[in-house]
C-alpha cells in the first residue's frame, strides 16, 4: 500500500505539471482560437534559459526565474501575437494550425542550435538540500510539494481572471465574435495580447518545474506536450476544471504505469506512448460541437490539364536523369532523397489538399513501406514494392476510422497522436509472432536495405536508383492528376467544402475518408520504401513525429492543391542540404529553413507552386524563348557531364539565363501599359505630344 501511494504522490507532482502546461493551453484557445501547437516548445525554451542562466553562467536562481517568467517569457508571448498571429488572423485554420507547427519545429531546430543536444546537461531540483518530509506513509520532496502548490494557485488564478475580472470576459468573449466583441467596448488586441503571454507564462512554469525530472533534450521536452493535450482534451479545450482532471488521469497513469508495467521486451515503449493513446481514446469519447467545427475559408483547388500533367511528368524523368548524370560523390547522396521524399509529400495533395483531411503521420506511414520493403524486398523482388503500397494503405485506413469523428485541429490532434504511438512504442517492438507469422519492424536498431531487380537488371547504384524514383514520381504525379479530373476527386473536393452536404446528397463519408487514406498512405509507403532504398540504412528516428514536420511545412508552402507540390517539397527538403556539405556549419541553419517557411505562409497562403506556375507561364507559351531554353539547359548539361565547368558555376549560369529569358518573354507577352497620366500634368509627368494639343481642343468644344 505505501508503494501504491507513492507512486500516487509522483503521480500528481507530475500531473500538477501537466495541470499548469494544459491550463496556459486553454487560455490561448478560448481566447484566440489558435491551438498552440509549439506550447510545449515555448516551456522548452524556458527551460534552457533558465538552465543556461543558472548552471551556466551561475545567476542566482530567484534573479533567473525573474528573469525567465517576468521579462523573457512575456516578451517571447509578444513577439509571437503581434508578428505571427496578429497578420493572420484573417486566415483560415488551417493556416494558423500551420503557423503553429512552424514554430514548433523552429524552436526545436534553434534550441539544437544553441545547445548542444550531444551534451547532457542536468538541472538540480527547486529545494534539493532539504530533506522530504513526511505526509502519512508517504515520503515528499519540496520540489512534489512545489509543483502541488503552484498548479493550485494556477487554478485559482485563472478562475479569478476569467470569471471576475473585465479582462477575462474580454479574453472569454473575443474568441466567438471579434467585431461584436469590439461594439462592446471589449479590445480585441488586448485580450489575445494578455492570453499569450499568461501562456507563454504557464509553459515557461512547467517546463521549469518538469525539467529537472527528465533529461534537457529539445524534442523530449517539446512532445511532453501530448500529454498537456490530452489534459485540454478532457477538458473539452474550455474548461478549465476538467482540463486539471484530465492533468490527475495521465499524471498518475504515466507513474503507475512505471511501477507496475511488467517489465519485458515488449511493454516498456507503452509507457512512453501511453499519453498518445489516451489522447486518441479522448477524442473519441469527448464529442463536441467544437471538434467537428470546419475551416470555412476554402481555397480552389486548381483542375490539371492532362497535357500539362503529361508535360510535367515527363520533367521529372528528365530532372531525375540530368540529376543521376550532372551529379558526383557526396552531391549525388546527399540529393537522392530528394524524389523519394517528393513522393511522401505528394501524398498531401489528395488527402488534405482535396479532402481536406489533415494528418500529421505520413511519414509513419512512409516508416511502414520502408519496413515491408526492408523484410519483404531483401532479395530486390519488385512485388515487395506492392506489399509496400498496400501495407502502408491499411494503416492508413485504420486511421480513417477515427477520422470519421474529427476534423481540423482535431483530426491533425489524432494523426499526431498515432504518429506518436508508432515513434515510441510500435517501432521499438521486437519481432513477434501473430497466428504463426512472424513480424518484425525495426527490430530495436536499424533496418538494411537493397535495390529492386526489375526484367533482371539490378537496380543499387545511386544514378540508378535517381532515375528509378524520378519515374515513380511522374506516375504517381500523373495519377494524382487524373484522380482531380476524375468523379472520385470532385467527390474529395465535395468533401472538403461541406461533410454534411457530402452525405446529404447520396455520399458515403466512411468509404470516401477510408479510401482518401488509404490511398495517401499508400503512396507515402511508396515513397518511404524508396526513400529507405536510396539511403541504405533506416531507422526508426527517421520516421517520427518531429522529423515528418518539416515536409509537412513545406508541402503546405508549395500549396496542397497543386499536383508540382511533391517535387517542390523534395528539393526544398534535400536541395539546401548542399550546403551542409560545402561548410557543416549551416547545419543549424538549413533546419531551421522549413520553420521560416512554414512561418512565412501568411504572405502567400495559396501556395508558391501555383505562383512559379504563373510566373513561368510566359516562358511556356513563347515557343521561340522556350527552345531558346531548353537548349541552354541541353547545353549545360553536356558541358557539366564533360567535366568542362563546376556545379556552382553551371548552376548561376542557368539560373541568369533562365531568369533573363523569363523576363523577356514577359515583357513579349504583356507589353508594358503607360501609366494613366491625368490631363492637366500632360508636359510634366510626360513628354508632351503632338496629338495633345487636338485632344485638348475637342474636349473643350465637346465641354
Amino acid at each position: 500500500m505505501e508503494q501504491f501511494l507513492a507512486f500516487g504522490v509522483v503521480g500528481l507532482s507530475t500531473a500538477a505539471i501537466y495541470a499548469v502546461i494544459s491550463s496556459g493551453l486553454v487560455l490561448t484557445y478560448v481566447t484566440t482560437g489558435v491551438f498552440n501547437f509549439a506550447h510545449g516548445a515555448a516551456g522548452m525554451l524556458a527551460a534552457f534559459t533558465y538552465w543556461q542562466l543558472t548552471v551556466g553562467w551561475g545567476v542566482p536562481v530567484p534573479v533567473a526565474l525573474a528573469a525567465v517568467l517576468l521579462v523573457l517569457a512575456p516578451a517571447f508571448g509578444l513577439l509571437v501575437e503581434r508578428f505571427l498571429l496578429r497578420p493572420i488572423q484573417h486566415l483560415g485554420e488551417a493556416e494558423r494550425m500551420v503557423m503553429m507547427v512552424a514554430l514548433l519545429s523552429g524552436l526545436i531546430a534553434v534550441a539544437r542550435w544553441v545547445w548542444d543536444p550531444n551534451e547532457p546537461r542536468p538541472l538540480p531540483l527547486f529545494f534539493a538540500d532539504r530533506t522530504p518530509f513526511r505526509a502519512g506513509p508517504v515520503t515528499v520532496t519540496w520540489h512534489q510539494a512545489l509543483t502541488m502548490v503552484v498548479a493550485v494557485a494556477v487554478a485559482v488564478g485563472l478562475w479569478a481572471l476569467l470569471n471576475r475580472t473585465r479582462t477575462g470576459a474580454e479574453m472569454r468573449a473575443t474568441v466567438d465574435d471579434r467585431a461584436l466583441a469590439g461594439l462592446t467596448g471589449a479590445d480585441p488586441v488586448r485580450a489575445n495580447r494578455v492570453a499569450w503571454i499568461l501562456g507563454t507564462q504557464l509553459a515557461a512554469v512547467g517546463g521549469i518545474l518538469i525539467a529537472p525530472a527528465i533529461a534537457l533534450d529539445a524534442q523530449q521536452l517539446s512532445l511532453l506536450i501530448v500529454s498537456a493535450y490530452t489534459a485540454a482534451i478532457f477538458g473539452r479545450l474550455r474548461s478549465l476544471p476538467l482540463t486539471f482532471l484530465g492533468a490527475v488521469v495521465v499524471g498518475c497513469m504515466e507513474s503507475y504505469l512505471t511501477g507496475y508495467l511488467p517489465q519485458n521486451d515488449y511493454l516498456p515503449g507503452l509507457r512512453l506512448a501511453a499519453p498518445a493513446l489516451l489522447l486518441l481514446v479522448a477524442l473519441l469519447l469527448f464529442p463536441h460541437r467544437r471538434l467537428r467545427g470546419r475551416d470555412r475559408r476554402l481555397a480552389r483547388v486548381p483542375l490539371p490539364s492532362m497535357r500539362g500533367a503529361l508535360v510535367f511528368a515527363g520533367a521529372v524523368v528528365v530532372f531525375g536523369a540530368v540529376l543521376a548524370t550532372a551529379l558526383n560523390g557526396e552531391d549525388l547522396i546527399t540529393l537522392g532523397p530528394l524524389l523519394p521524399l517528393g513522393i511522401v509529400a505528394l501524398s498531401y495533395v489528395p488527402l488534405t489538399g482535396y479532402a481536406g483531411q489533415i494528418s500529421l503521420c505520413q511519414l509513419s506511414m512512409a516508416g511502414i513501406g520502408a519496413i515491408v520493403w526492408a523484410h519483404l524486398g531483401a532479395d530486390g523482388q519488385p512485388w515487395a514494392l506492392v506489399a509496400a503500397v498496400l501495407v502502408a494503405a491499411v494503416a492508413g485506413a485504420l486511421i480513417a476510422v477515427p477520422a470519421l469523428r474529427l476534423s481540423g485541429v482535431y483530426l491533425a490532434l489524432g494523426t499526431a497522436a498515432f504518429a506518436v504511438v508508432l515513434d515510441r512504442w510500435l517501432f521499438t517492438l521486437p519481432s513477434f509472432e501473430v497466428l504463426g507469422v512472424r513480424i518484425a519492424l525495426f527490430e530495436q536498431g536499424s533496418l538494411e536495405m537493397v535495390g529492386p531487380s526489375l526484367f533482371g537488371i539490378r537496380l543499387d547504384g545511386e544514378r540508378e536508383l535517381i532515375v528509378f524514383s524520378a519515374v515513380c514520381l511522374a506516375l504517381v504525379s500523373l495519377g494524382v492528376a487524373a484522380l482531380r479530373r476524375g468523379r472520385f476527386g470532385r467527390r474529395l473536393i465535395a468533401l472538403r467544402d461541406s461533410e454534411a452536404a457530402y452525405a446529404t446528397l447520396g455520399g458515403n463519408l466512411l468509404v470516401a475518408k477510408v479510401a482518401v487514406f488509404a490511398l495517401a498512405a499508400g503512396i507515402a509507403g511508396l515513397g518511404g520504401a524508396l526513400y529507405g532504398i536510396q539511403l541504405r540504412t533506416v531507422t526508426a528516428e527517421q520516421f517520427n513525429l518531429v522529423a515528418g514536420l518539416p515536409l509537412f511545412l513545406i508541402a503546405v508552402v508549395g500549396g496542397l492543391g497543386a499536383v508540382g507540390t511533391g517535387l517542390f517539397t523534395g528539393i526544398g527538403l534535400a536541395g539546401p542540404s548542399i550546403l551542409v556539405g560545402l561548410a557543416s556549419w549551416t547545419h543549424n541553419v538549413v533546419a531551421t529553413l522549413p520553420a521560416l517557411a512554414g512561418i512565412a505562409l501568411g504572405h502567400s497562403p495559396d501556395g508558391i507552386v501555383a505562383r512559379i506556375r504563373r510566373e513561368w507561364e510566359p516562358v511556356a507559351r513563347e515557343r521561340g524563348v522556350l527552345s531558346v531554353l531548353l537548349c541552354v539547359l541541353a547545353l549545360a548539361w553536356l558541358l557539366r557531364t564533360g567535366d568542362v565547368v563546376g556545379g556552382w558555376v553551371l548552376l548561376a549560369g542557368v539560373l541568369t539565363a533562365a531568369l533573363a529569358l523569363r523576363s523577356y518573354a514577359k515583357v513579349r507577352r504583356d507589353p508594358p501599359v503607360e501609366p494613366d497620366v491625368p490631363v492637366e500634368w500632360w508636359g510634366v509627368r510626360r513628354p508632351w505630344r503632338a496629338e495633345d494639343g487636338e485632344v485638348l481642343a475637342r474636349g473643350i468644344a465637346q465641354g
